[in-house]
């Protein structure tokens, strides 16, 4: 049986397929999706990925991670720099949360240095389009043993 995983993503993932490929990279959000199911599987993982660009959404989501004591990879798009109430209802969590972005957030605008979540994730994986998410995957599979 496969453990199952929670993967967030926050507002416009949704519409890779309109954004910046140079930033944000070629896939398009279904592609996205295959290539994390197919990585949690490989790993031993089973996704359940959601998105949502509501702000209550993706709390009530990670409420249920926290009741539910599921992992959670988690990309909080533009939320990742001011939305207190998504890191307060991440801080609930007693499983690991890995943070991840597609782009190097330290490479962009100057307001994309902050990031309110990094503060309660296990850890933070940026820069590598797609891939960043694998390599949480990768990550996960350590910390969990």
């Amino acid at each position: 049986m496969l453990m199952k995983i929670l993967v967030l993503n926050g507002p416009n993932l949704a519409r890779l397929d309109i954004r910046d490929s140079s930033i944000y990279g070629d896939l398009d959000y279904t592609e996205l999706r295959q290539l994390i199911e197919s990585s949690c599987k490989s790993h031993g993982f089973e996704a359940d990925i959601r998105q949502s660009d509501d702000e209550a959404t993706i709390i009530g989501w990670l409420h249920e991670a926290a009741d539910e004591k599921l992992p959670v990879i988690f990309n909080p798009a533009a939320f990742t720099h001011y939305s207190y109430a998504i890191r307060d209802a991440a801080a609930l969590l007693t499983t690991p949360l890995i943070e991840v972005h597609l782009s190097n957030t330290m490479s962009r605008e100057e307001f994309r240095h902050t990031s309110v979540i990094s503060g309660v994730a296990k850890g933070t994986i940026a820069g590598f389009g797609p891939h960043s998410y694998v390599l949480a995957i990768i990550a996960l599979k350590g910390i969990l043993g």
